[in-house]
């Protein structure tokens, strides 16, 4: 697949509407009844998360005059939601929708699919993935596990997490258990606090009970629906450890060469629309959000210096570490890193002056 290719000759938003009129007719006269299963990591109660996967179902059926249909399931119906990657390496299902950075436990490699500490954002994780040679790099890896990614949307830069006592310094992070995902729970452990694992719809309870002190999920509008403000008022940011996380769609391999051209050309359209409209909504919803959560009396915080700093600090010496017993993991580390330098020199010029011109008015 070229996928580099494949994007130059659709954009996405129109040309996908416009094949699902023009189109259609044809692949339903010439093309197979194709039926996929789709489990989800996520409730659908996250409806922007979750929402995702329906994107991609619901066009893909209108690209093809439902004849390529790819039923939902959230996470637990068929799978526990940590699991989704395994039941489609297993074929217990041709696809799932997930966050690479829920497998590090297999291998700290798949962190780079979703997000890694003070990585990209958002923006410039799709500009690697779709032009720089992630996509390539990514596949190379997850080819070992007999599934093909596509990109499937992000929530943009995510918040540090819910707090139920406030943190300064690193002292005060000994002895925290916490909920999160991926190499941020890598990182924090290595400063003391003991990270948990929990899919998102277990986190409240948890949070509730004080089976743990603290727990990071994504951003306002989820945080919100999940109730954490209720049990925890300190609302930190920023979430170093995901800045800009990529949501992915997993094939088995075996399935996708099942699918004709046709077919194949329409699933990479819908994931594309799928991947833009995931942004975009939180982008939209969140700020709404935020102030709702103000109102409530959720004390916004923002991470110390101290703690940004010794965060960064063990990160970058966790990376030298990996990179030194896994060749996977140095192989993609050493190409990511140097593109990501390369997009922060660029953003960190217009775009950053203008943010801050905007918020300050100097």
């Amino acid at each position: 697949m070229q996928r580099r290719d494949f994007l130059k000759k659709a954009s996405i938003g129109a040309a996908a509407g416009a094949a699902a009129t023009i189109a259609a007719p044809a692949i339903a006269q010439s093309l197979p009844n194709v039926k996929w299963r789709l489990t989800s990591s996520f409730p659908k109660s996250l409806d922007t998360i979750y929402g995702g996967a329906e994107v991609l179902a619901n066009r893909l059926r209108a690209m093809t005059g439902g004849k390529f249909d790819i039923r939902v399931f959230p996470g637990g119906e068929i799978v526990p939601g940590l699991q989704a990657l395994d039941a489609v390496q297993q074929g217990t299902v041709e696809c799932c929708h997930t966050c690479s950075y829920y497998y590090v436990g297999k291998d700290k490699t798949f962190g780079f699919g979703t997000s890694i500490p003070f990585g990209m954002t958002a923006r410039q994780m799709n500009a690697w993935i779709y032009f720089g040679g992630g996509q390539k790099l990514l596949d190379e890896f997850y080819s070992n596990y007999n599934v093909l990614s596509f990109a499937g949307g992000n929530t943009g830069t995510q918040m540090g997490g819910w707090w139920r006592k406030e943190v300064k310094t690193v002292a005060d992070l000994k002895g925290i258990k916490m909920r999160i995902a991926g190499l941020g729970g890598t990182v924090f452990a290595a400063l003391g606090v003991v990270p948990q694992q929990i899919a998102g719809g277990d986190i409240y309870p948890a949070l509730e009970k004080g089976t743990i002190d603290a727990a990071e999920w994504v951003g306002p509008y989820d945080d919100e629906k999940l109730g954490f403000y209720k049990v925890a008022k300190n609302y930190y940011y920023p979430g170093w450890w995901e800045p800009g996380p990529t949501i992915h769609f997993f094939v088995n391999k075996a399935e996708w060469a099942k699918l004709p051209k046709e077919y194949q050309e329409a699933f990479q359209a819908a994931a594309y629309e799928a991947n833009v409209t995931m942004m975009a909504e939180y982008d939209h919803k969140n700020p709404m959000a935020l102030a709702k959560l103000m109102q409530a009396g959720v004390k916004v915080r923002e991470f110390s210096p101290e703690i940004l700093k010794a965060t960064h600090k063990a990160a970058l010496e966790m990376y030298e570490d990996e990179s030194g017993k896994n060749p996977a993991f140095k192989k993609i580390y050493v190409e990511y890193d140097k593109y990501r330098r390369t997009q922060a020199a660029w953003f960190s010029l217009a775009e950053r002056r203008m943010d801050s011109f905007l918020q300050t008015g100097k």
